[in-house]
């Protein structure tokens, strides 16, 4: 979980949600969790996310509409993703004839619109500052009132770019960038603030942790975030738009049998085979481990589902989990806690979020076809041209059901796992 500062008045009035300095994750335990009701997304929300590069591989590596769907709380939300590589507010080029946002916004009936806006723009610096002001003022106007649901006005919430990472010589003027960047973020808030609108801060959080230089980099290129850096701007977008109950903390004494978990409960604590065993019931779904091996930002470490056990003798031990082996480790090092992430449960949570992925492709299939020529372009009346409309019908609609199996997916929760830490008989892993 990430801190997310409380909604705070504005003048005029108004309210501006942000994601707080990522280093504010060490002391995630004593944040008080909130119904999703009091979130910026509700229950049951279609949302649809627009904008440039940002918004659209949220698509292409799903965390972020996973961790949503995670969410403690029914009905489950329903996303589209609009975003286009490259789209600025007020160059947002699409091929002839293509299908508007609108027509896309109704058809999926849009509760809330997540806007991801301010990279491009700000490459025009300083100077930019007061066109990019008023082409966000617009933007926000030509939403104003509009009822893409059929009932209700549409919601919107802005969202920062991310700051620029320094990888070196492939990043000149890092510092400049950020500057300018950082000029922006403070445009958003500004326009965001005045219109009551919530707002995502995410330039600050990456800016800290892309300060460590010996954790692992959130962006290939300083601009575009790899499939880490979209797991960790997954869950700070996630943050900033809804209450994210804390993850999985299992804590157990060997020595005096005793345990306290948040996330699960824990039962019938007992010595086993030169170890610990003990049951665990899921309170809530196991958060999805980052994609990588080895260490992370120390910031995000709290972000991950940890198993700490005290008082085992010295040596090193197996973790199994049903009998299936997870991983090894020293028992200074159980002791100090682990991330358990790769378990048999946190599997199925990554199985999940490559169905979000699917079901993102399949939207995109009949919505940004590969081949616009052949639908809107000057082949439409060839062969595979008059075969594709129909074609793009079928995607879309293997899009919804795919979507609709994914919210209706129940969660196992009220099952029961046997955790147990046995002596180990090969060297010591690490997940």
């Amino acid at each position: 979980m990430i801190f997310v500062q409380p909604s705070v008045p504005h003048q005029p009035g108004g309210r501006v949600r942000r994601v707080a300095n990522a280093f504010a994750l060490a002391f995630v335990s004593l944040i008080t969790v909130a119904s999703m009701a009091g979130s910026a997304i509700r229950p049951g929300d279609r949302v649809a996310i627009i904008g440039n590069t940002l918004a659209d591989q949220l698509r292409v590596h799903g965390y972020f509409e996973t961790f949503l769907l995670q969410l403690p709380a029914e009905p489950r939300v329903s996303v589209r993703n609009l975003g286009w590589a490259g789209d600025m507010l007020s160059a947002r080029d699409r091929p002839t004839n293509f299908p508007t946002e609108e027509s896309v916004l109704i058809a999926h009936q849009t509760d809330v619109i997540i806007a991801c806006f301010g990279l491009g723009e700000s490459f025009a610096g300083t100077a930019g500052l007061p066109a990019f002001r008023t082409a966000l003022k617009a933007f926000v106007d030509s939403h104003r009132g509009r009822k893409y649901n059929g009932k209700t006005e549409v919601r919107l919430i802005l969202v920062s770019p991310i700051a620029y990472e320094n990888l070196g010589t492939l990043t000149p003027e890092h510092e400049r960038r950020n500057r300018e960047l950082a000029d922006y973020t403070a445009a958003m808030e500004q326009v965001a603030s005045g219109q009551e609108l919530p707002f995502v801060n995410l330039f600050q959080p990456t800016r800290e942790i892309m300060a460590d230089a010996s954790a692992p980099k959130l962006t290939t290129n300083g601009i575009h975030l790899n499939a880490y850096g979209y797991w960790a701007v997954g869950r700070m977008l996630t943050a900033g738009v809804a209450t994210i109950p804390p993850p999985w903390a299992l804590r157990i004494d060997a020595s005096a049998l005793r345990a306290t978990g948040d996330g699960v409960t824990i039962v019938q604590v007992e010595p086993a085979a030169g170890g610990v065993r003990f049951s665990v019931q899921e309170q809530r779904p196991p958060t999805l481990a980052p994609p990588l091996t080895g260490p992370i930002h120390a910031a995000l470490q709290p972000l991950r589902d940890t198993l700490a056990v005290a008082n085992l003798a010295p040596g090193e031990y197996l973790l199994t989990i049903d009998g299936q082996p997870v991983f090894t480790a020293t028992d200074d090092r159980w002791a100090a806690g682990i991330a358990v992430d790769t378990s048999p449960r946190h599997r199925e949570a990554e199985t999940f979020r490559q169905a979000v992925n699917d079901k993102n492709q399949q939207f995109v299939y009949g919505w940004k076809a590969l081949n616009q020529v052949h639908i809107v372009g000057e082949r439409k009346s060839s062969p595979s041209g008059q075969a594709l409309p129909t074609e793009v019908i079928a995607f879309k609609r293997l899009a919804d059901e795919k979507d609709e199996a994914l919210r209706r997916r129940p969660d196992p929760l009220a099952l029961t796992h046997t955790w147990q830490l046995t002596p180990a008989t090969r060297p010591s892993s690490r997940p």
